[in-house]
């Protein structure tokens, strides 16, 4: 049976996705940086996949978290 991703990490994931920095993202949730570090590697490592490619400060979004993001219109 496979175990479904927390609220928590889905949750920073997209905060972290549509700032595209993880800074902001730990601020608009009130928490720290690496809580959201530590969500999105919890997240990339049930999914068994990489979501960000991170680059100083900047991180961009891999074609599966690409997928993985709700549109919204």
């Amino acid at each position: 049976m496979r175990r479904l991703p927390s609220l928590n990490a889905l949750r920073a994931f997209e905060a972290a996705a549509r700032h595209q920095h993880i800074a902001r993202a730990a601020a608009e949730l009130h928490v720290t940086h690496g809580a959201v570090s530590h969500q999105i590697r919890h997240l990339e490592s049930l999914l068994g996949t990489t979501l960000f490619l991170r680059s100083g400060n900047r991180i961009t979004l891999t074609p599966a978290a690409q997928r993985l993001l709700p549109v919204s219109e």
